[in-house]
């Protein structure tokens, strides 16, 4: 098959891009580098480096396309409370670009990667697709207006739909930012440096963290699975973990010493969150394979920068 793949760069769509040019496949790669590395890309992959809203550049590359897969987007929840009209710009209006683009070019389907952001804070988990979505950031109302956005021209020019909602991805080589990086990279590199471990809250907050390999079968499958056009579906391990249990992993599989602060702060987002999978498993195929420990413990072989750490603790 012949692919698209916007936001091709970074964590999520390189290792996605790269999956699918194993297999076999035509891949081409959107990205405008404002947190990717291209270099994580294979040669396989044909890279461009473009914004999503540039109609022109989207015509060219989605010539000949069997299905896009579009996770150009800023992610940052923090980021998004000081860049609200940022977050429209790129995550909103670029997902309406992409779909007017493939509407105009004629490609039959369209996978959507949302968040499991979108749900907020909820009575009832495990979280399930039918969930009235109670979002608390731009971040995740952006994420929700692109789901929409997507169903509604999908359906008034027949194509093809589907919204993964993915929840806490982690691997190795995934992004580190200077401001909010995510938990589990953030607190593996402090942990084999000897820094310090600093839990937002009490760290009884909850996440269902999933690790990538999981998340690109996922993507992979929801090209060709039949009868999930319009749908949300979840993308997660389904156990939900606290994030105190995740520093005490890190701590014993690392085997540091480094020490645990927590802040006061409450920016610690909503207090549960874990993915329902049965439709997942139902539509995809899709039964999660990797284990909180065996994730982290592939994150510490592989990770270079955490392995350049551990070398040079061992000097």
């Amino acid at each position: 098959m012949n692919f698209l793949i916007t936001g091709a760069a970074g964590f999520l769509g390189s290792a996605l891009a790269n999956q699918l040019a194993r297999e076999g496949h035509q891949v081409r790669g959107l990205d405008d580098l404002s947190a990717g590395d291209p270099k994580a890309l294979y040669e396989d992959v044909h890279f461009t480096r473009g914004d999503v809203n540039d109609r022109p550049k989207l015509w060219t590359l989605l010539q000949e396309v069997d299905c896009v897969y579009h996770l150009a987007a800023r992610v940052s929840v923090s980021e998004s409370l000081l860049y609200p009209r940022e977050y429209n710009a790129v995550n909103v209006s670029g997902t309406v670009s992409m779909m007017e683009a493939m509407r105009d070019v004629g490609v039959n389907r369209v996978v959507l990667i949302s968040s499991g952001a979108v749900y907020g804070d909820q009575p009832v988990q495990p979280l399930q697709e039918d969930a009235a979505p109670f979002p608390h950031s731009p971040y995740a109302v952006s994420k929700l207006a692109a789901e929409y956005y997507v169903r509604t021209i999908g359906a008034l020019w027949g194509i093809e739909t589907v919204s993964l909602r993915v929840f806490n991805a982690y691997g190795p080589a995934q992004h580190l930012p200077a401001s909010h990086p995510p938990v589990i990279p953030n607190f593996l590199r402090q942990a084999v440096r000897g820094g310090s471990l600093v839990i937002s809250g009490d760290g009884k907050q909850t996440r269902d963290f999933v690790y990538v390999d999981d998340v690109v079968r996922a993507m992979v499958a929801a090209a060709t699975a039949p009868d999930i056009d319009g749908m949300v579906i979840n993308v997660g391990s389904g156990h939900e973990t606290s994030v105190r249990e995740v520093v005490e992993k890190i701590l014993q599989l690392s085997q540091s010493a480094a020490e645990v602060i927590y802040s006061p702060r409450n920016d610690m987002g909503v207090s549960r969150m874990c993915a329902d999978l049965v439709l997942a498993g139902e539509k995809l195929g899709y039964v999660p394979r990797t284990t909180l420990e065996d994730g982290l413990r592939k994150v510490l072989r592989e990770d270079p920068r955490i392995k350049n750490e551990m070398e040079k603790n061992k000097a």
